[in-house]
């Protein structure tokens, strides 16, 4: 009988409040899933009309923003109602933690920057999903970014995670299009303006490529004879592409240069040396012996 007191008040707690928790986790399961789902698809009219542009990457950034709202505010509300179930007053440790949270923003202040400062990024669009960017010291294409923290992989694979509060400037290499910057030698004796015409017809060349053509906005624009380097005059020039393509342009674009240049007798200069024996106190140059061995090839 004793046995029996002691268990029928736990029997009747899991028929009732038992129930009810496990309906409460079953449905906070389902709320996740479709939270999920509907975060992935919110955008999804407007990635049917633009599944390789701009928007794709806003929409992907936001879509996981999203997705960690939803997640908090769920889990949340899941745990206020457990605790109903518990017979545990919520409106007390709301008030508490009231309080709590204003002790722990002061200690926690870098927290708080980062939140701040990951939400004005995202409300200006500064970095996307996909985007190629320099931050916090650190490059790389952006893996995710939330409130608190963005995560970029660099060429080689390693993966940096900075904090939005460190990040003070951000330079975006895929924003709307891309360029990128030529700095072509040549060598002195060589006439520009024929230089000129080859770098144009290895561009159009290049443009007219079904590989390459698409990825291509514009003919490269010369800018013109840059500077005079110490063997080579540098003539500069730029093309523009869409996001994230300039580096597979350009390295395209520089194979097919060499070639041209080649085809062409354009020399690509190479460091030159002058030497210089000097003179003695009559005006005289020293002997400058100069020995060249032949080796003999088998």
């Amino acid at each position: 009988m004793e046995i029996k007191q002691y268990l029928d008040p736990i029997v009747d707690w899991l028929l009732a409040s038992g129930l009810r928790i496990a309906f409460i986790v079953v449905l906070t399961l389902i709320a996740l899933k479709i939270a999920k789902i509907v975060s992935n698809r919110i955008f999804s009219v407007f990635l049917k009309r633009d599944s390789e542009g701009e928007f794709k990457k806003r929409a992907d950034t936001l879509s996981s923003l999203l997705r960690y709202v939803f997640g908090i505010s769920i889990f949340i509300t899941s745990i206020i109602m457990i605790l109903g179930e518990f017979g545990i007053e919520v409106g007390p440790i709301l008030a508490a933690a009231g309080v709590v949270g204003v002790a722990l923003g002061f200690g926690a202040q870098h927290l708080v920057q980062d939140i701040i400062s990951g939400f004005f990024i995202l409300l200006e669009d500064e970095i996307r999903v996909g985007d190629v960017v320099q931050i916090g010291g650190k490059g790389g294409i952006v893996e995710s970014v939330d409130l608190r923290m963005t995560v970029l992989r660099d060429l080689a694979g390693n993966v940096h995670y900075v904090r939005n509060g460190l990040i003070d400037v951000v330079t975006n290499m895929t924003k709307d299009y891309s360029r990128f910057v030529f700095d072509i030698g040549v060598a002195y004796r060589e006439d520009v303006d024929e230089v000129i015409k080859v770098i144009k017809a290895v561009d159009e060349d290049l443009r007219n490529d079904p590989d390459y053509k698409s990825d291509i906005l514009e003919p490269i624009e010369i800018l013109g004879l840059d500077k005079f380097a110490d063997s080579a005059v540098v003539i500069k020039a730029r093309t523009k592409t869409k996001p994230i393509k300039q580096w597979g342009v350009a390295r395209e674009f520089n194979r097919r240069l060499k070639r041209a240049f080649d085809e062409n007798n354009i020399e690509i200069p190479f460091p030159h040396v002058t030497l210089y024996p000097g003179q003695d106190k009559d005006g005289q140059a020293p002997p400058l012996f100069v020995n060249m061995n032949e080796q003999e090839q088998n």
